[in-house]
């Protein structure tokens, strides 16, 4: 049995700071993932993909984050159950909790938090008939790497921050030899300083960029060669592809979280946002888990949500102690 202050299930960037604040209040971290490593999708879909929304950091490397993120939080030694994933919950007469995993690894701590992202997920495939035939022999759901694409004509669809993203990384930097965005509406869901620079790209010359349009077809031999573009004003446009690569985001499905007895909104845990509690006293969510009025599914959020639910874990297990939640520097290490 593995005994700790703090099960956090899910070692991506949440999970990862959620280490650095409860360290801060001297409080015991072991974290649970089904990925063999830590960094969630930020290490299993997209590790060389730019992020631009994190303080201090004009631009970061997914992976990247990850790393600094582990650094930040080795000093309080957190253990970690890789590769192994949750599966069930028992609640204790001293009111703690047994986390067991698929492999029969136990874990017990008085504070539960849910850091599970998006949880079980696989992407949205557009509803192409061909699709399926191109699969790994030019069609890509994510990008991992983005030098598989370098010097290739690249299709990419989607109006989220990944397509934006990526049609600007790939053409800013010279990897793909040609970056065509489609998009079936003329407005896009992402960050308008990403939207606004990839029109400017495509005003330059260096994206094609093709709105109120999708793609409907794709053609090619043993790899793909062609993309059929259905425009709602041109009619049919077919270009000359390499990869296509449809970025429509993820399905998530929590898994056995679902049975835990959580209060459950759009595949979501509802969570209130004095502390991010779940309906379960002593079990929180934070991060893309989480749903509540106005979230915004942004990595920065996790972290305030996080620091949140640290502070009313240490308030639970050391009641008596609440009301001396500040900072001091002690060895140049923050601590109460």
């Amino acid at each position: 049995m593995i005994e700790t202050d703090i099960i956090i299930i899910g070692a991506g960037p949440v999970g990862l700071f959620t280490v650095f604040e409860a360290g801060l209040l001297k409080l015991r971290c072991h974290l649970i993932d089904s990925l063999p490593q830590p960094g969630g999708q930020c290490s299993e879909i997209y590790p060389k993909k730019p992020i631009y929304d994190i303080p201090g950091f004009p631009s970061v490397l997914a992976g990247d984050l990850v790393n600094n993120l582990v650094e930040q939080a080795a000093p309080f030694k957190p253990g970690f159950t890789l590769g192994e994933a949750a599966t069930t919950i028992e609640k204790q007469a001293d009111e703690s909790f047994i986390v067991s995993t698929v492999k029969g690894t136990k874990h017990k701590a008085p504070i539960v938090m849910i850091a599970g992202g998006l949880g079980v997920f696989e992407p949205r495939k557009p509803p192409i008939q061909s699709i399926g035939a191109f699969e790994e022999k030019g069609v890509d759901y994510m990008i991992k790497d983005p030098e598989v694409f370098r010097g290739k004509k690249c299709v990419i669809a989607g109006g989220g921050d990944s397509a934006l993203d990526w049609s600007i990384y790939l053409a800013e930097n010279n990897i793909a030899s040609e970056v065509t965005l489609v998009h079936r509406s003329a407005s896009f869901r992402g960050h308008l300083d990403s939207v606004q620079k990839v029109i400017d790209m495509a005003e330059s010359g260096k994206i094609s960029l093709i709105t109120e349009a999708e793609v409907t077809d794709l053609k090619g031999g043993t790899t793909l060669e062609e993309v059929v573009i259905s425009h709602s004003k041109n009619g049919e446009i077919i270009t000359k592809a390499d990869h296509f690569i449809p970025l429509f985001g993820l399905k998530p499905s929590l898994g056995p979280i679902a049975d835990w007895g959580l209060e459950i909104e759009k595949n979501a845990i509802k969570v209130n946002t004095l502390d991010y509690s779940t309906n379960i006293p002593g079990i929180y969510a934070i991060g893309d888990v989480n749903t509540y009025e106005n979230k915004l599914k942004l990595i920065l959020c996790g972290f305030h949500e996080g620091t949140l639910a640290v502070q009313s874990a240490f308030a639970r297990i050391h009641p008596d102690k609440k009301n001396i939640l500040k900072y001091t520097t002690v060895n140049g290490v923050n601590g109460f």
